[in-house]
């Protein structure tokens, strides 16, 4: 578990699973002999060999008057076509609560997309049906993020719209709202799309400090140093790549923490850019 303190706001990731290779899947460029030059990769998101390591986690955003939950993973119990996310039994709702956030505590749901690992713990299955886990919650999704969902499937990982989406809108908890949506004073998205068309990060402010959740804008680090580097799963690579460069562009050199929804611990770090022009991050180790 990460903790950060952005002002008065505090940030703590809470992690469903965290993984060494088997990622080829989802960024095909990143071979062992494509990252392994990307020497500030290692040790913390590159292996010694040049596998990737890779996170599953939610982030918890504690301002005071707000618990906002953004991207809850893969979830127990569903049905899916990897078989390392297939009907998992994971502490991910224990742990929540060890770090001090029971379910019912939190007061906001915010899904940065709606692919299969940023919305399994939407729900949870209880009395023979999916039913929403944070039933004191509301659930935000991007407007135009849920009107793509609705021509489009992900039948190649399973019925994730209709276990872990629809429930929450049938109950009558979603909420539909724009990719600059002001949720707090502290807290607002950011339209970052690409990887999917209604795509947003998250930008917390408080007490003139920043910090950035990126979402899949940024997949994994080495899309730092290799900005063009696709991930499988981009809906348009072309304005992935678009929307990853200004994204890197308007944070470089800037005291503006960078927290990565798929960023092995450490998870955190400050882009700089280097004078050829290459983007790196420079990782919180403390």
């Amino acid at each position: 578990m990460n903790v950060w303190q952005i002002g008065d706001v505090k940030i703590t990731r809470v992690v469903e699973m965290e993984t060494v290779g088997g990622t080829r899947f989802i960024l095909p460029d990143a071979t062992p002999d494509a990252v392994l030059p990307i020497k500030w990769l290692a040790p913390h998101f590159m292996t010694e060999t040049g596998k990737l390591i890779m996170s599953i986690h939610a982030l918890i955003i504690d301002t005071g008057s707000r618990r906002i939950i953004v991207d809850t993973c893969i979830g127990n119990d569903k049905d899916r076509k990897i078989p390392t996310w297939n009907h998992l039994k994971t502490t991910f709702l224990k742990d929540l609560e060890n770090a001090g956030y029971g379910r019912s505590s939190i007061d906001t749901v915010l899904c940065t997309h709606l692919h299969v690992d940023h919305v399994g713990w939407n729900t949870m299955f209880k009395d023979g049906q999916w039913v929403p886990t944070f039933e004191n919650a509301r659930y935000l999704i991007g407007a135009r993020e849920w009107e793509h969902w609705q021509s489009e499937r992900q039948d190649q990982f399973g019925d994730v719209i209709e276990d872990s989406v629809q429930p929450i809108v049938d109950a009558g908890l979603a909420d539909f709202v724009n990719s600059d949506h002001q949720i707090c004073d502290e807290v607002s998205l950011i339209s970052t799309p690409g990887h999917t068309p209604g795509h947003v990060s998250v930008r917390i402010s408080s007490k003139g400090e920043e910090a950035l959740i990126t979402g899949d804008t940024i997949h994994h680090p080495c899309q730092i140093a290799k900005t063009h580097w696709s991930c499988s799963a981009d809906h348009n690579k072309d304005a992935a790549q678009d929307t990853r460069v200004q994204l890197l562009d308007d944070l470089a050199d800037k005291d503006i923490l960078v927290i990565g929804t798929h960023f092995a611990t450490p998870t955190a770090g400050h882009i700089l850019k280097e004078p050829n022009g290459d983007y790196r991050l420079r990782a919180k180790t403390d």
